[in-house]
């Protein structure tokens, strides 16, 4: 669990390295860190007011790393191209760019927003 607060993102990025390190995926570490980091940050961001937590899940099945950012929010992301100016609003941009596939779960508290990388070696994809 994260706090909803700042500090979630830095907390997500650490525990995701660690993680990624004792699967020993490392060629997948700065991906799964920046992909974190932009689900972690969104959750964060757009979480009402007083919230509960955010819960962060990482899997690994052999062929794929599943990242699994969990908030209360029922809404889930809304995808959209930022204007060259803006200094936010390309998170899903990235997460579409970086992942095999990515989507959004509904869940009895919320919503899960997930994205999967290829784990084989070379990063192939299906």
């Amino acid at each position: 669990m994260l706090p909803a607060a700042e500090s979630a993102a830095g907390m997500a990025r650490q525990a995701t390295r660690a993680a990624v390190a004792v699967w020993q995926l490392d060629e997948l570490t700065d991906v799964a860190v920046l992909l974190v980091s932009e689900l972690v940050t969104n959750a964060i961001q757009h979480a009402a007011p007083g919230a509960s937590e955010t819960v962060l899940r990482l899997q690994y099945g052999g062929s794929w790393l599943r990242i699994e950012v969990h908030d209360p929010s029922p809404h889930g992301p809304e995808p959209r191209i930022p204007d060259w100016l803006d200094e936010s609003g390309f998170g899903l941009m990235l997460v579409d760019a970086l992942a095999a596939k990515w989507g959004v779960q509904q869940t009895t508290q919320g919503k899960a927003v997930w994205a999967e990388l290829d784990a084989r070696p070379g990063g192939a994809a299906e």
